[in-house]
Parts: C-alpha cells; structure tokens; sequence
C-alpha cells in the first residue's frame, strides 16, 4: 500500500466538510439482503493505487456481456452503493458483469477518490490504473465485450469517473457522472474546494484540453457521457454539470448547444447533444434534488436515504443510454446510428397508449413505457405518436 502523503491526510478534511460520515447513517446498509452478495477479487493486477475490487458476475452472464464499473461517494462502501443506487440488482436484469471498486482509509482517511491528484487520474497512474486493471481482468475472466466497458459514479466517485474517461477513451465506450465535476478541475486539495462551490468556470475548449492532454495525438472515438446533477445540490454546485457539459461536448466537436430536450418523471429533464455518430452528451437535470443518487424503490430500483432521493430510477436510464441489455443500439434515441432495423411507430390517443400497454399514467398524465417521456394529458383527446426501439421501450417521436 502506498505511503500516505500530506495531500491525502487532508483529504480527510475535504470530505468532512462535504459529505459528513455522521449523515452516511442514513444509508440502510442491511437493506439489500435479498440481493446477490459482491465478491472480493485480489490478484487483478499491480493496482498502485491500493483500492479494492468487488464484483458480482449475475447466474448464466452470457459471453460478450457489458461490465459496468461504479464509483461511490465519500464515506461510503462499494457495496452501499452498489446496492442503494440499483446497480447490483440490475446487473442480473440487464445481463452485465458489475466491478464496484472501494477507497481505503489508508488512501484517504474519509475513503473520497483522490480525483483531484493528478498522479491518481492521469493514464497509466495511481488509482485510474487500479480500475483500468479492473475492467481488464473483469473482461478475460466473463469473456466479456472488451467494446462495451462503461464507468458510473456519484459525487467523488463521479469525479473519478470523469477522470477514467478522459485517461482510457480507447477502454469506456460510455460513462455517467452523477454529481461530479469536470476531469482536471483541480489538481489539489485547495483547488477541490473552489471546484465544488462555487464551481470554476472555463471555456468549452480549455475543458476539452485538459481531457484531450491525457492521450495526445488520441484519434479514436470519445465515449459517450452523461451528466447527472440536482437543480438544488450545495455541495458540488449545479454549475459543475454545465461545465462538464462544455467539456465533452468540445470533446467531441461538437458545440454546447442543445439538439433535443425530453421532460421526464420526477421533474427530470434530459438534454441531448448530437456528435457526429449519434448522441455524444446527455445533461440531466433533476429539479429540486440535492446531493443525491435519483433512485425509484417503488419500481425496485434502489432505496432512499441520505444521498439518494426517490426521483427516478437513473440506473436504468444510463443503461439504457448505453443500450446495456438489449445490444449496443440507444433506445432513448431512436435517431441514432446503427439501431438495428425499422422501429414501429403508433400514432394513437393518449388513452389507447396506456390501454395498449405503451404508456403508463401518473397523476393523470400519460408517460411512455421505457423512456419515460412526457406525452401530456391522459385522455382520448390528446394524440401523440410512439415508436417502439426495442421490445417494451417506447419514445415519443414528432410523428408516424
């Protein structure tokens, strides 16, 4: 194990101040008894960042599954996240190998990624390596697609993951940084505060930078990214999601200016971003939330509690970004290049969506099935049009 340095000693104090261990009592650690246990894994590589590897490989995991490697917040474990945020319970139902890697206190003393040590995020170094070894191992032991490896964290591990994406773009094809901040914001732990609250504003081509100076003369394709925040977060301010905006839309050549807008339950709206093979970029915004993980436990999709806010189940909804579940297509995206074949289109009243099992109704509006889109009032009146993208998903399009 590493010897501790200064900077990591006061990390401790970075994340009492943003997320206290005191409040982490909220999280019902024994609430997911029922779901399949995380298995510790060693031997996965020279891991010089000194974290450890959990896993959980679902029953009958076909070959060339996905793996989804999630990052958890400060204070927390790999295993409260895994199972509060929904992701351990959907690696069984969308069929993908899951590795939740865990901080250790000999690391940082409130187990934060050091996403703000440039010698922990950087290509080839220090923690970002420890997880790249990760998703490695995790593919040769499930045979699983080397093609379709994602990353998803919250807070600090949202953070991290920024970072992950931007030191292995030729690794993950897709990421989500859930109440995080853009890669290379800080390089200390002075500068971390500022990153957080208020934010740092730079120019979308200064962000792109600092993620293309990880991998100079990079020529591949960029992952996709999604960014999550809460419209009323005091902790890592909303700004940082706008910033992180900028950077990978500048990533991907493409500008900050919106190509579509989509309202979803739970007061969440998504923004989209168009790249030159499809959607590069998805902003969602959930109005009101705090420092939180949206979850929905009424749909089993994780539990409530201190840092995660009954909204909107957002594993599901970065997985099927990620076409996770069902091949590589995006069926929030009909548009998108290489959904396999011709997706069915209805043009039908409200009514007749729900009663036909393609919209479902809440507070007497109707949503569609899947994507969740808002389709307005739920009566026979109202006529919008759905196009099925795979089996059970359904989004609305401008018509038929």
């Amino acid at each position: 194990m590493r010897a501790p340095r200064p900077l990591r000693r006061a990390a401790a104090l970075l994340a009492a101040l943003t997320l206290p261990l005191a409040t982490l009592t909220g999280l019902a650690t024994t609430a997911h008894a029922a779901e399949p246990a995380l298995e510790r894994v060693t031997g996965f590589g020279s891991n010089p960042g000194a974290l450890t590897m959990y896993r959980h490989l679902p029953d009958d995991l076909p070959t060339g599954a996905p793996v989804v490697l999630v990052l958890h917040g400060c204070g927390q474990s790999a295993a409260e996240y895994a199972g509060a945020s929904g992701w351990l319970r959907d690696a069984g139902t969308s069929g993908f190998a899951l590795v939740a890697a865990q901080q250790e206190t000999g690391n940082n003393a409130s187990r934060c990624f050091n996403w703000f040590e440039p010698g922990d995020t950087s290509r080839g170094r220090g923690e970002a390596l420890s997880l790249r070894q990760m998703v490695a191992h995790t593919v040769a032991a499930a045979d699983a697609d080397p093609d379709r490896v994602f990353v998803a964290g919250f807070s600090g591990g949202g953070a991290m993951a920024s970072s992950v994406l931007a030191a292995y773009p030729d690794v993950f094809a897709g990421g989500a940084v859930l109440a995080g901040v853009p890669h290379g914001c800080a390089t200390n732990m002075i500068g971390a505060f500022g990153c957080m609250n208020p934010g740092v504003t730079k120019s979308p081509e200064r962000w792109g930078d600092l993620v293309r100076a990880e991998n100079p003369g990079y020529d591949g394709p960029w992952p996709s990214v999604a960014v999550w925040h809460g419209s009323a977060d005091g902790t890592v301010r909303p700004a940082n999601a706008t910033e992180s905006v900028k950077q990978w839309t500048d990533v991907h050549g493409t500008d900050a200016t919106p190509d579509g807008s989509t309202t979803l339950p739970g007061n969440v709206t998504r923004t989209t971003y168009d790249g030159p093979a499809g959607v590069a970029v998805r902003h969602y915004t959930a109005s009101g939330m705090g420092h939180a993980v949206p979850v929905r436990p009424g749909e089993g999709c994780g539990t409530s509690g201190t840092y995660f806010a009954d909204v909107l189940c957002s594993t599901s909804t970065i997985t099927a970004d990620w076409g996770v579940g069902d091949g590589p297509s995006d069926p929030g995206d009909p548009g998108d290049p290489g959904d396999p074949g011709t997706p069915a289109c209805v043009t039908a009243s409200n009514y007749a969506h729900v009663t036909a099992g393609r919209a479902t109704v809440r507070y007497g509006h109707a949503y569609a099935v899947g994507s969740g889109d808002a389709l307005g009032l739920w009566n026979i009146y109202t006529l919008t049009s759905l196009t099925e993208t795979r089996p059970g998903w359904y989004a609305r399009t401008a018509g038929c």
